[in-house]
């Protein structure tokens, strides 16, 4: 069975990111697992700061324990929901856990309303986008799960072959029974031959799925990218970090706020 692996911190972001999740499974016939990490604080002034490690494990117990209970609720017992709670660092635990589960994909808030979620999801999801080799879903605090129908695939058509991974999409496209945009980004609306070369091996990798293709007429690929995803009632958007600088110009300095932070619909990161 495909299992989503949901990271929580329990605020209301992390609440809306859950319930998304599990709308999600019913959806696929998947399984939900709860993952909570709390970090032990570290002190840097010459007073000593108590911390009870045994409270802190209980009182999250009792958090995710509560959290799994509400979204039997919501599901009517309908999916299957695991919980497990570590200590350590964020992103090393969230790993391992992906390592141990393979998740069909990670869900995780990516805004919060007040200054301690935005820390933890800023932060953490952006790190997470980049650096997890897992399919990542960032949910924003106002998106709710009715159906994903339009997938949008940010791609500036460069070496497309080692770089595109054919098989996640082709699998998500199927699996949602959604339609697939190609959204071309970075390069000038001019004739290029290096850039049709390799739209031809995008289309032939893809034609199973039978996408369309659209030219993002906008410097700043960030704001071509939202621009285009709020017009065309894209569902989810999907990234490709790590890959010919796309991504590194939009998670980086203030593309990640206006992007990851400020996004109304979920993103989801895909590695190859």
């Amino acid at each position: 069975m495909k299992t989503i692996l949901v990271a929580t911190d329990f605020s209301p972001a992390a609440l809306n990111a859950a319930n998304y999740a599990v709308d999600m499974a019913l959806r696929i016939n998947a399984a939900i697992h709860l993952i909570h990490v709390f970090e032990v604080p570290i002190s840097y002034s010459e007073v000593p700061v108590v911390v009870n490690l045994e409270e802190m494990m209980q009182s999250a117990e009792k958090e995710i324990n509560a959290l799994k209970a509400q979204l039997n609720r919501k599901t009517m017992g309908k999916i299957i929901v695991a919980t497990e709670v570590k200590m350590g660092e964020f992103f090393l635990e969230l790993k391992t856990a992906c390592e141990r589960l393979h998740p069909y994909a990670v869900l995780m808030g990516s805004q919060g309303t007040t200054a301690a979620e935005r820390l933890f999801f800023g932060g953490h999801a952006v790190y997470a986008m980049t650096h997890l080799m897992w399919p990542l879903i960032t949910v924003p605090a106002g998106a709710a799960f009715s159906s994903i129908k339009r997938i949008g695939l940010a791609c500036d058509l460069d070496n497309v072959v080692d770089t595109t991974p054919v098989n996640e999409i082709k699998k998500l496209i199927n699996d949602f029974k959604a339609e697939l945009h190609i959204l071309n980004t970075g390069r000038k609306e001019e004739f290029i031959p290096e850039v049709v070369v390799e739209s031809g091996s995008l289309r032939r990798l893809l034609d199973p799925v039978k996408p369309e293709y659209h030219f993002i007429s906008n410097k700043n690929a960030t704001e071509g990218i939202m621009d285009f995803v709020e017009k065309n009632q894209i569902d989810l958007l999907i990234v490709l970090p790590k890959r010919h600088g796309l991504m590194d110009k939009l998670i980086h300095k203030s593309h990640t706020k206006r992007f990851v932070l400020h996004s109304d619909v979920p993103v989801m990161a895909l590695h190859k």
